[in-house]
């Protein structure tokens, strides 16, 4: 928080660097509560996210938790036996 405070863009560094690594950036807000931000994020796979859970989480400055998600249809139709359109 104190490099946001000094430096708000240093946000939109790490946005490019983000994309940089193959994952791109849906949305991005600012919240309130136990977490500071939360983005939403598009990568090929999660061994990308993984690498970029690594890659940011190891300078100290940021914890991540990951929540893959499936669109809800795609669920849905998992769950029925079908195979999703994809």
């Amino acid at each position: 928080m104190e490099t946001i405070s000094k430096n708000p863009s240093r946000i939109l560094e790490v946005n490019r660097e983000v994309e940089a690594m193959g994952v791109k950036i849906i949305d991005q807000y600012a919240v309130l509560g136990p977490y500071d931000f939360v983005t939403i994020v598009e990568a090929p796979d999660d061994a990308t996210v993984a690498r970029l859970s690594v890659t940011l989480g190891s300078r100290g400055t940021v914890k991540i938790t990951s929540l893959p998600a499936i669109p809800t249809k795609e669920f849905v139709e998992t769950l029925l036996g079908k195979r999703p359109n994809i």
